[in-house]
C-alpha cells in the first residue's frame, strides 16, 4: 500500500505544534508496517537542515491559482527511511513564520493544488492521501471535483484528520472563483459553506472518504455544541465515517534511558537517577536545591485553551505551598506576564522560562515530579504522554486525549498513572494538586504510581496499526 501524508509542518524540518510530531512519527511507524508512506510539507524559509539529511531538487512545474500561474518546485529528502517532499514557492513560503498572514487562504490554496499536481509530475500514485487539518482541507475538494476524472488519479482514497477543530480555515466566498476557478455552486449547496464563509475544514470533512481525529474522547466531543465549533451537526451526519485514534509519541525520541540531553539517564529500575535530574535543574534555574521538594512542570503554549486561567486563579496559593513550579513556553502576553510576576514574587520557588527550548523541555520532563495540564479542551495532547514516559505524574482535566490516556489514581485499588479533575473550576484543580502533593509524601506509594506511568504504552505501534486498518477499509 502507498500513502501520501500531507501536512502543513513536519519535524525535523519545521515545527510549531503537535502536528509536526505526528507528521514525523506516524509515517515512520507506518513504514515499519510495510507501507510505502511519503510525507509532503511546504518548504518554508526557516526549514532546518542537518548533516543527517539533505534536500535535493526534483523538478518544477506551474500551478494555477485562479487566474494566476505560480511556480512550484519539489525538493526531496529522506529521514529515517521515509521520503519527504517539500513544495517550494518563495512568494508564499519564504516568510518569517509558517502561518498568520492575511493571504493564508491563497497560500494553502496553492499548496493543496500543488500537492495533487506533484503526484503526476513525479509519476507516483498513492492509494491513500492522508490530509491533516484545515491547511489541507481543499485537497479532497479538488480531487473529487477535478482530479478524480483524470485516469492517473482514479481510485485514490482520502482520509482527513482533524487535529484541532478550532482552526478551520474560513474565508470569504469570493475565494472560490479567485483562487480555485470555481463557481459558487458548492457554496450555495452547503458543501463547503459554514455560516457565510468558505471553510477549508468543512470541505475536507465533506469530500473525504473517512475522517479521523486524535483521540476517542475528542471524536465524541466534537459532535457536541460545546466542542464542535459549529461543525458538530455536520460531523454527526458523518459519524459512521469518523474515528478517534489517540496519538502516540516516538519512543526513540522520548526515552529517559537513552535521552542524550537530560542530566542523567534512568529507567524504572533506577528511579533514584531521576532525582539527579531534579537537583541539576534546580541549580540551573536558580531554584532551591533540594531533591525532597516536589517539582511541578508546565511545558505548554501559554493560551487560555491550556487552562491557564485556572492556574492563574490559584497561583499564589500554590506557590505558598512547599513545592516548586517550572514553566516553559510562549503565548499570550497576559499569561507570559503572569508567570514572570509569579517568579518575581517567589524566585526560589517559581521559574518562568518564556521562550521555547526543546532541550530544556526534555530536562523539565525528566526532572519534574508532576506535570500540570488542566486544559479546557485537548484533542489529544502530547505533554502528558511524554510526562508518563519519564515517570512524571500528569495532573490533567478530564477532556479529549487527556481523559483517554491518564487514569486517575484510586487509593482503594492502587491503580492509576496520574491525577485528574472534571470541571473547569480552579478549586477542583487546587484540590487535586494538594491531593497529589499529599500522596507524594508516601515514597513507596508514589513510586508505584511512577511505575504505572512508565509502563503505560503510548508508543505509535498500536495507533499506526489502526491507521493501516482504516486505510485498508476504504477499498
Amino acid at each position: 500500500m502507498k500513502v501520501l501524508f500531507v501536512a502543513s509542518e513536519g519535524d525535523p524540518f519545521i515545527k510549531t505544534g503537535g502536528l509536526a510530531d505526528v507528521a514525523y512519527a506516524l509515517p515512520k511507524y507506518l513504514k515499519a508496517l510495510g507501507i510505502d508512506v511519503r510525507v509532503v510539507i511546504p518548504k518554508y524559509k526557516n526549514i532546518k537542515l542537518s548533516d543527517k539529511y539533505s534536500l535535493n531538487f526534483k523538478k518544477s512545474f506551474t500551478v494555477p491559482v485562479g487566474w494566476r500561474n505560480q511556480y512550484s518546485g519539489v525538493f526531496e529528502s529522506n529521514v529515517d527511511a521515509v521520503k519527504y517532499y517539500l513544495i517550494d514557492n518563495e512568494y508564499y513560503f519564504f516568510r518569517d513564520n509558517p502561518y498568520g498572514y492575511y493571504d493564508d487562504g491563497e497560500r494553502f490554496a496553492f499548496y493543496d493544488r500543488a500537492v495533487l499536481m506533484m503526484l503526476k509530475e513525479l509519476a507516483w500514485k498513492p492509494d491513500v492521501i492522508h490530509c491533516n487539518d484545515w491547511h489541507t482541507g481543499m485537497i479532497p475538494v479538488l480531487y473529487k471535483l477535478e482530479y478524480e476524472k483524470d485516469s492517473f488519479y482514479k481510485n485514490i482514497k482520502i482520509l482527513y484528520s482533524i487535529h484541532n477543530i478550532l482552526f478551520q480555515g474560513n474565508y470569504d466566498p469570493n475565494i472560490l472563483g479567485e483562487l480555485f476557478g470555481y463557481s459558487d455552486d458548492i457554496y450555495r449547496d452547503g458543501s463547503i459553506e459554514l455560516y457565510g464563509s468558505v471553510s477549508f475544514m468543512k470541505g475536507g470533512i465533506n469530500y473525504s472518504d473517512k475522517i479521523s481525529t486524535v483521540s476517542r474522547s475528542y471524536a465524541q466531543e466534537i459532535q457536541t455544541t460545546e466542542y464542535g465549533e459549529r461543525l458538530d451537526g455536520f460531523l454527526k451526519s458523518r459519524a459512521e465515517d469518523l474515528f478517534g485514534i489517540v496519538n502516540g509519541i516516538d519512543y526513540d525520541t522520548y526515552d529517559p534511558e537513552k535521552d542524550t540531553v537530560i542530566y542523567e539517564n534512568y529507567n524504572k529500575n533506577n528511579l533514584e537517577n531521576k532525582l539527579i535530574n531534579k537537583k541539576e535543574l534546580q541549580e540551573q534555574l536558580n531554584l532551591k536545591v533540594n531533591e525532597k521538594i516536589p517539582m511541578i512542570g508546565i511545558v505548554s503554549r501559554l493560551t487560555s485553551q491550556k487552562g491557564l486561567d485556572l492556574i492563574r486563579f490559584i497561583g499564589d496559593d500554590l506557590a505558598k505551598k512547599d513545592m516548586q513550579l517550572v514553566v516553559l513556553g510562549t503565548g499570550d502576553s497576559e499569561y507570559e506576564d503572569y508567570f514572570k510576576y509569579l517568579q518575581g514574587k517567589y524566585p526560589d520557588k517559581v521559574s518562568a522560562n518564556i521562550y521555547f527550548d526543546d532541550v530544556l523541555a526534555h530536562k523539565i520532563y525528566a526532572a519534574s515530579d508532576m506535570f500540570l495540564m488542566p486544559s479546557l479542551f485537548e484533542p489529544c495532547g502530547l505533554g502528558q504522554l511524554i510526562a508518563l514516559r519519564y515517570g512524571t505524574i500528569p495532573i490533567v482535566r478530564e477532556t479529549g486525549g487527556l481523559r483517554d490516556t491518564v487514569k486517575s489514581y484510586d487509593k482503594f485499588t492502587g491503580k492509576g498513572n496520574g491525577f485528574s479533575f472534571t470541571y473547569c473550576n480552579p478549586y477542583d484543580l487546587f484540590h487535586v494538586i494538594k491531593e497529589a502533593l499529599q500522596y507524594y509524601e508516601d515514597k513507596e506509594l508514589w513510586e508505584s504510581i511512577m511505575l504505572q506511568a512508565m509502563e503505560s504504552d503510548n508508543s505509535w505501534d498500536k495507533s499506526a496499526k489502526t491507521y493501516k486498518e482504516i486505510y485498508e477499509s476504504m477499498f
